[in-house]
């Protein structure tokens, strides 16, 4: 993996990770790197290629960020992509301007020249939809480079200048709203960088097995179960790499769904037989979370409990070295500005952001790279039952997050029935695995009905469920009124303390999935 990569330079777009999710549905291996870090960090990752990102600055403002010297000094292939292919002319001597025809949205572009770019994707003279996203354009281009694409508002939108085999578009073909996006981000990494495209989960499990070996050598590690697929993964990984090295820790905050903690133990304890320790620790996790309402604080109290319980815990098995988690890419793009500037931090993640340095403990954390869908890909290569491999995602703070307000024992069971009706729905109408995350939430409002005949005065709970392919974009699912209907009569039903139910029809952005 380490000859056959690709970087994607982030210069701060909000879909980067998108690109780097099309890169390696072509099988190629890719890392992002913010702009600021790019000199430093080039020489040694060595890709065959570098794709240059979007991003919110204007190109023709002095102080945006320039393409870092390195890019160029490697000698390879690279594509701009929007402002990276701006950034990139300007670089070069072209000219970016502003107040020109601006392109939001869907648009069609013209193929007016053969381009290697276009290899096995579009023949001369096609006009293919793309989306745009730009308020400024290239309005000369550098020594070198062609026009082989044009549309409405962009003269340019596709360069190339064959000889160096640098490249431009214009419009964004990370996005699915770009249909041949995928295909021509493959003859850029396959076509142009020459990469064999044989990346697979396989390759990562073998290559991480190995990294994981030689980081932790004879040291003992203690993984932190939380019930959900990343840190089950991350546990059976490193079960193969160490072995016996590896000690487990389950800390039931008592905020997990029904049954959850229970299946954790015989999963790992019973099924795997790797060592661990399973620590109730509901009645600690609650007395913090006590008038408790705002949701970063939720979040930042459950962290710090865990982490004051896991230090306690991990200091019981004696010798441990390392802390092993399940933090995926989105958890840290989330957390920390991928650009490492001033961008808005959306929420903070439990498992992000390092720990005390009282614990003495260094972090392992071998899925750090990966998105959703590539650790469930891996959960199956290491052979994870099902059951766990397909489980929607749950977030670290578990319900207490899914509770708008205060969270308390009485409303932490009503939601878990509520829930557990919703899924066991779900399951039984097929629609389970169709579906990238599913829960309810109990909301802080009371409302008046009618039940029987008498008046009630009781909790509204909201469902919530979307499709995505790695939980940066999402959209929510179109459910039958009929299956709602059939969810929403159950829960009322059966579920005392709930007398309405409604249904989130908000996609991320401008929402995030969970509501807090």
């Amino acid at each position: 993996m380490s000859s056959d990569r690709i970087v994607i330079v982030d210069f701060g777009s909000q879909v980067t990770q998108l690109i780097a999710r099309r890169v390696r549905e072509s099988g190629v291996y890719c890392e992002i790197v913010p702009v600021g870090q790019a000199d430093a960090r080039l020489p040694d990752l060595a890709p065959r290629g570098v794709i240059l990102s979007g991003g919110p600055a204007s190109a023709a403002d002095p102080d945006a960020p320039q393409v870092p010297e390195a890019v160029l000094a490697l000698g390879v292939p690279v594509l701009g992509i929007c402002y990276g292919q701006q950034a990139l002319c300007v670089r070069l001597g072209g000219a970016v301007e502003g107040g020109h025809a601006r392109e939001f949205g869907r648009a069609t572009l013209e193929v007016t020249a053969p381009c290697t770019l276009f290899d096995g994707v579009w023949p001369v003279g096609r006009h293919a939809q793309v989306w745009m996203s730009h308020g400024d354009r290239v309005t000369r281009l550098p020594d070198g480079f062609r026009a082989v694409a044009v549309s409405d508002g962009a003269p340019f939108a596709v360069i190339a200048d064959d000889r160096r085999h640098h490249y431009g578009v214009q419009f964004h073909p990370e996005v699915v709203h770009t249909p041949d996006g995928a295909a021509l981000l493959a003859a850029f990494t396959r076509g142009v960088c020459g990469l064999a495209g044989t990346w697979t989960m396989a390759a990562f499990r073998d290559q991480a097995i190995a990294d994981l070996r030689r980081q932790i050598g004879a040291g003992r590690v203690v993984c932190g179960l939380s019930g959900g697929v990343d840190s089950a993964v991350t546990a059976l990984l490193l079960h193969e790499a160490i072995g016996d090295q590896l000690t487990c820790i389950f800390v039931d905050t008592g905020l997990l769904r029904t049954g959850e903690a229970a299946e954790v133990v015989d999963v790992f304890r019973g099924h795997y037989n790797i060592p661990l320790i399973h620590h109730d620790a509901a009645a600690l996790f609650l007395s913090r979370l006590a008038g408790v309402t705002d949701p970063e604080t939720k979040r930042k109290a459950i962290g710090a409990a865990f982490i004051e319980v896991f230090e306690h815990q991990a200091a019981t098995i004696g010798g441990a070295r390392f802390l092993a988690q399940g933090t995926l890419y989105p958890d840290v793009i989330e957390s920390v500005s991928a650009t490492g500037g001033p961008s808005v931090t959306i929420k903070s993640h439990h498992n992000v952001g390092g720990l005390p340095a009282r614990m003495g403990l260094d972090l392992v954390e071998p899925l750090r790279m990966l998105f959703k869908d590539e650790v469930r890909a891996l959960g199956r290569a290491l052979d994870l039952p099902e059951a766990f491999v397909g489980r929607h995602p749950f977030p670290g703070p578990g319900l207490a997050i899914r509770i708008p307000g205060e969270v308390t024992p009485e409303r932490l069971d009503t939601l878990r029935r509520a829930d557990a009706i919703y899924l066991d729905e779900l399951r039984t109408a097929g629609l389970y695995d169709a579906i990238w995350q599913a829960f309810a939430v109990l909301l802080p409002v009371r409302t008046v009905g009618v039940m029987g005949d008498g008046r009630s005065y009781d909790n509204a709970l909201a469902l919530r469920a979307v499709t995505s392919i790695d939980g940066m974009t999402a959209d929510f699912y179109p459910f039958d009124m009929a299956f709602l209907g059939r969810v929403a009569t159950r829960i009322i039903n059966e579920v005392p303390g709930i007398n309405r139910v409604t249904y989130d029809v908000t996609s991320k952005p401008p929402g995030t999935i969970e509501w807090e």
